[in-house]
């Protein structure tokens, strides 16, 4: 019997170190964007040597690509972060219009993955509603420099040089709109610098990164634990800092400014309850939870256009 557990203790014990260099490997791969990387094989398109590669080392994934389709007049502006990684973005200046509706600046920040082209049918939207407009590649995404994504985390850096930017041209009326990973950097930025935004649109912000992992885990048809843990655990432990503390909602504790957040009632990655905490711990005086019952994590814009407009222009017309 001694014999039996002590050989059963050797099993678990070798899995266990298995599954967490397999969960390592998942985490970095996640975690970075590959220049050279123009697509990702379906299972389908697999062999079954690529099949074994991709569940052990995961795959590797193509960094975003820029698409210009604006049609309102804009121009691509260079930003530097305070640790020195290049951004690139475009800028909507109402000024370049023949009407000039100057209301003040909406700064924009797309999801993991996506980059400024993602999110082009919501900043014409903005500069419709008469304001100038600032989209922004995050680090390794678009056309910004790195190749390496913490998903919020270190993002909030990239926050804090757009507002810098038009924080410059001595704008007074400053407005973040951001989505998914966009609005969980805000959060960071929000909690971590001295911004004084007038007012906050936030979509789909994840409460915790590891409730982002577990979103994705169920999203890809896994058992959450251990693997959403053990994922989370690697993936800020590689880009060094404690994984477990990159929490949106405990960073709106520190956000007093009006804050309209927005989530899509079918989204099976950021959780009710997730959204529910995050509304409840917002130091706001003034905040708003609008759901939209056709959605899921997606672009509401593009999805629910007609109630987005409505609610984003009756929250920023106040």
């Amino acid at each position: 019997m001694r014999k039996l557990l002590k050989r059963i203790g050797y099993i678990v014990l070798v899995l266990f170190i298995l599954l967490n260099i397999m969960a390592a490997f998942h985490a970095y791969k996640f975690t970075h964007f590959y220049a050279d990387v123009t697509s990702i094989k379906k299972p389908e398109q697999m062999g079954f040597g690529d099949k074994v590669g991709a569940i052990i080392f995961g795959v590797k994934y193509p960094k975003s690509i820029i698409a210009d389709s604006l049609k309102a007049p804009h121009e691509t502006v260079q930003l530097k972060t305070s640790d020195s990684v290049r951004l690139e973005g475009w800028y909507l200046s109402r000024a370049k219009d023949s009407v000039v509706l100057d209301k003040g600046t909406v700064i924009m920040f797309h999801g993991h993955a996506s980059s400024r082209s993602g999110i082009i049918n919501e900043a014409e939207a903005f500069y419709l509603m008469g304001y100038n407009v600032l989209m922004v590649d995050f680090r390794a995404h678009g056309n910004s420099d790195g190749n390496t994504s913490t998903i919020g985390y270190v993002e909030s850096k990239d926050v804090k040089a757009a507002y810098d930017f038009v924080a410059a041209k001595n704008e007074r009326n400053i407005v973040m709109w951001g989505i998914s990973m966009g609005a969980a950097s805000i959060m960071k930025a929000m909690n971590d610098y001295d911004l004084k935004p007038e007012k906050l649109i936030l979509e789909m912000p994840f409460g915790s990164l590891l409730d982002a992992v577990k979103g994705r885990v169920k999203m890809m048809g896994l058992p959450q634990q251990p693997i959403s843990t053990l994922l989370t655990f690697w993936g800020g432990t590689e880009q060094g800092f404690w994984a477990f503390g990159h929490n949106p909602w405990t960073y709106a504790k520190k956000i007093n400014c009006p804050v309209l957040l927005q989530w899509g009632i079918n989204d099976t990655r950021v959780t009710e309850k997730e959204t529910n905490r995050i509304l409840n711990n917002l130091a706001s005086k003034e905040k708003t939870l609008v759901k939209y019952e056709n959605s899921k994590h997606e672009s509401l814009c593009s999805n629910e256009h007609e109630k987005w407009v409505l609610s984003v222009s009756s929250f920023l017309g106040k």
